[in-house]
């Protein structure tokens, strides 16, 4: 092949450095340029504000402090998948972002300490004094004055003490701990983040312990926090005291300390009908159970406590009613449930129409249609033989059982094969239509009748708790809806047809289906247009025309539209 000459082979170079540019030029605007001798250059790309990220800033911790490490927010233990340990709530940042510099009286004065010193009378001062590396503070005429190691409480009295040497009248003294010493302390053990940390020697060990991200709740213990000075345990805190008590000690903090959270102890999962659903630690491998319902608190209506325990490779159950808590013991890793087995003594049912009487009758459970009749007083226009009965699991089922059709329709409507352009562009517009008929649909509420129909066995159904009885009214009166040209409320009469009514409510539209009428009767139950003569108080629903290109969804369709005109006395189409 012969060599091409340098001019080609630098525009080859050139159209492959530009192609790309133009293509990035093209698809974003700006930031392509071209640089000198054909180079491109990408400029720095600028976001519109509306657009530009914004990147959240870490809070600023205060002077001398370290800023807090991450912690998760407290979790809220009844919707977490995971189980919750008690106290991991404490430590979220909000005793990291807070010194404090309050008064304790059994604060010991410290290097590094400042004190403010007032004296008035023959002799008058103000200042500031840090306490020097020797422990003294230093008052002009007067000279040093040991602080070191005295109480907060006593601070002022000490100082007034040490100036009456020299100025023992007219001369009033007054000394007070301004702020405390800055310290950095070590935090190691089960925490999120060990590390040495910078704050107040009067921060409390709770403020340590939050910015070091707080006690690691899968292996930390809250019982046994050990504050250490010079190898020596000083203190040993338990977290459950201050979450359950408030009582917390007062720990004075110095230059090289260390926090120490040791190993979690025993546990117990506790949940179910109470008002601290949570993971308890105890110093005890097992316990009595009323000591730990005392910290999980049982809700009013726990009955009884379920054990489930682990020996080994078995997995073992009790059940103990709370009357018996005393012989029961809880031991390391058990999971307890606290049940309410209880048998409703009671249900209440509501009491709507032409009803004279209470409003809500409260009956014994197991009663009957015929027990709530029997206490009803009905209204001198009441129709005692179509009273309607609702219920809101009849309700719920009805919601289920459209849910499902509809997604059957949805399904039929989406997987449909065409085999030309024009069939698929239809079959699209059909699908698009079905789609919003399904919508419109799903937001159907179903009323949840329970159709009684005047049988005579209808006495005897069983009532649930929250059942509606509606007592309605005599009616002379023949409700027309669905696809008519005006529907309307006619007065009934006893030889007219359902055609009859139609006619007068102004015929049929253009989308109605003349063949498919329901008459829904006072009573809730249906029936063919044409099969049975018409009563007062009936309901005349003319179903609207379904045309499409496929029997699936066209039988979909009239299923649907069934159920929602007998569900909810609804019609609509597409």
């Amino acid at each position: 092949m012969p060599s091409a000459s340098p001019f080609i082979l630098r525009l080859l170079v050139t159209l492959a450095a530009l192609v790309p540019a133009a293509a990035l030029a093209q698809a974003g605007g700006d930031p392509v340029q071209t640089g000198p001798r054909g180079a491109v250059e990408l400029a720095p790309l600028q976001l519109p504000a509306s657009t530009a990220p914004v990147v959240s800033q870490p809070p600023v911790a205060p002077a001398g402090v370290a800023a807090p490490a991450a912690s998760p927010l407290p979790v809220d233990p009844a919707t977490s998948a995971r189980p919750v340990v008690f106290g991991s709530q404490l430590f979220g940042g909000r005793f990291a972002q807070q010194a404090f510099s309050g008064f304790n009286p059994d604060y010991q004065i410290a290097v590094g300490d400042r004190i403010s010193i007032r004296m008035w009378g023959a002799f008058a001062h103000e200042s500031v004094q840090p306490v020097d590396p020797q422990g003294n503070v230093f008052i002009p005429n007067v000279g040093p004055v040991r602080v070191r190691g005295v109480r907060n409480g006593e601070l002022d009295a000490h100082v007034a003490a040490q100036v009456k040497r020299t100025y023992r009248a007219n001369v009033g003294v007054y000394a007070s701990l301004e702020a405390a010493q800055p310290v950095k302390v070590y935090v190691t053990g089960f925490v999120r983040a060990p590390g040495l940390y910078s704050g107040l020697s009067s921060d409390s060990a709770l403020a340590y312990l939050d910015r070091a991200g707080g006690i690691d709740p899968d292996r930390g213990s809250f019982l046994a926090v050990d504050v250490l000075r010079a190898a020596q345990r000083r203190a040993r805190l338990n977290l459950y005291d201050f979450l359950l008590q408030g009582r917390i000690e007062a720990l004075q903090l110095q230059d090289g300390d260390t926090i120490v959270a040791g190993p979690r102890r025993h546990t117990v999962r506790v949940g179910g009908e109470v008002l601290n659903p949570y993971v308890f630690e105890f110093e005890r491998p097992r316990l009595a159970a009323a000591e730990l319902l005392a910290l999980a608190r049982p809700r009013p209506g726990a009955t009884h406590i379920s054990i489930v325990r682990k020996v080994g490779a078995d997995r073992r159950s009790e059940y103990h009613p709370l009357s018996a808590l005393s012989e029961v013991l809880i031991e390391d890793g058990d999971e307890v449930t606290l049940n309410a087995d209880k048998v409703p003594g009671t249900i209440l049912v509501r009491i709507e129409g032409a009803h004279l009487g209470e409003r809500t009758l409260v009956l014994p459970w197991g009663s009957t249609l015929r027990d709530a009749l029997a206490r009803i007083r009905p209204a001198p226009q009441a129709q005692l033989d179509a009273v309607q009965l609702f219920r809101s699991s009849v309700a719920q089922r009805q919601k289920e059982l459209l849910e499902s059709s509809l997604r059957s329709l949805e399904t039929a409507a989406l997987t449909a094969r065409s085999a030309t352009s024009e069939e698929s562009a239809l079959r699209s517009r059909e699908a698009e239509l079905v789609l919003q008929f399904i919508d419109r649909a799903r937001s159907v509420q179903p009323r949840g009748q329970v159709v009684l129909a005047r049988q005579a066995q209808a006495g005897d159904t069983l009532l649930e708790d929250g059942d509606l009885l509606r007592v309605p009214e005599r009616s002379n009166t023949v409700l027309v809806s669905g696809e008519v040209v005006v529907p309307s409320a006619l007065v009934y009469a006893p030889q007219a047809s359902a055609l009859d009514y139609v006619r007068q409510a102004g015929g049929f539209t253009q989308g109605a289906d003349a063949a498919r009428l329901l008459v829904v009767r006072m009573d809730g139950s249906v029936a063919e247009g044409g099969s049975e003569p018409l009563q007062p108080g009936d309901e005349l629903m003319v179903l609207p025309r379904i045309e499409t290109k496929r029997v699936e969804v066209t039988r979909g369709l009239t299923q649907i539209l069934y159920q929602i005109a007998v569900s909810a006395k609804v019609l609509f189409g597409l």
